[in-house]
């Protein structure tokens, strides 16, 4: 992989967590008056349409099986992974899904081993895996000295770590096809719409438009929409595209990271030393699991 790509695709990981690691404030606002199916449904709407007015070329596929693909990351990374992800936390406490679904770049790299080339992890990478979740362990509880563990809600949480790793798979294998971003990734938000639509029924969707006549639920689902959905997924799957599935996966560790710094700074939370000492071990998990595969990386 030449340098500049490299750089490029590090630099857009870490553009796209810092953003993922914001949104918590926007959907906790959110969920004052929209249920999460309602959210998912709104801002994945807006993504589409915003891709859509970036680049509005239809993408026309070399080969009709390659839509198997598209339809199964938007199953995957947009319906599955985000309903698991919330009622998992309608389950079990917010804390055990920020851990359980951080796990996401382990479940990536087991199936990259055995579906991808070029791809297969070195030992410091499970090395940078264990300091990362251990300090993320350490975020999430820095608030309660108790785990409470709820076998439904935790597996929902694993579950939902599982399929964002067949996603990032998917995104890897669709980067290759040499189509562009934008409209690879609005594809997968349009069948990731329509895969929603049962879910619509099952969980009593409300349109409900005029609770976006308040301008903050119109601010926090457009920020959601435009910018943690359509610019977000279109740089993370960038990102796959110039490093590869493992080693952009990396960065969830900086997630909750960012979500202690933003606590902080915005809603002027204190910091525990838990979280100080958890934000030091996710840094060192991301750097150890980098440091020494930086020149190994897929052609």
């Amino acid at each position: 992989m030449k340098e500049d790509n490299r750089i490029k695709g590090h630099a857009l990981a870490l553009m796209t967590v810092l953003i993922w690691g914001t949104t918590f404030i926007s959907t906790k606002t959110l969920l004052l008056c929209f249920k999460p199916i309602e959210i998912l449904f709104f801002r994945f709407s807006i993504g589409a349409l915003t891709l859509f007015a970036a680049y509005p070329k239809r993408l026309r596929l070399a080969d009709k099986k390659q839509e198997l693909m598209f339809m199964a990351a938007g199953l995957s990374g947009i319906t599955l992974y985000c309903l698991l992800e919330s009622n998992a936390i309608y389950f079990t406490a917010a804390s055990n899904v920020g851990v359980i679904v951080s796990i996401a770049p382990f479940f990536t790299a087991l199936l990259a081993n055995w579906l991808l080339d070029g791809e297969k992890p070195k030992a410091n990478f499970y090395i940078g895996f264990v300091a990362a979740i251990t300090g993320i362990f350490l975020i999430s509880f820095s608030g309660s000295t108790v785990l409470e563990l709820n076998p439904a809600g935790d597996f929902i949480a694993v579950a939902a770590a599982f399929v964002w790793a067949v996603y990032s798979i998917l995104v890897r294998k669709i980067s290759q096809l040499g189509y562009r971003t934008v409209q690879t990734t609005r594809r997968i938000f349009c069948y990731g719409l329509l895969f929603t639509v049962p879910a619509l029924f099952l969980f009593h969707f409300e349109p409900g438009l005029a609770r976006f006549t308040q301008p903050v639920n119109l601010l926090n689902i457009l920020f959601l929409g435009m910018g943690a959905s359509a610019l977000c997924f279109a740089t993370w799957n960038s990102a796959i595209k110039f490093l590869g599935a493992v080693k952009t996966s990396i960065y969830i560790y900086l997630i909750p990271v960012v979500a202690v710094v933003t606590s902080v700074a915005v809603l002027s939370e204190r910091i525990t030393w838990m979280s100080a000492a958890g934000t030091a071990l996710a840094l060192a998990g991301l750097f150890i699991s980098e440091i020494k595969t930086k020149h190994a990386a897929p052609r």
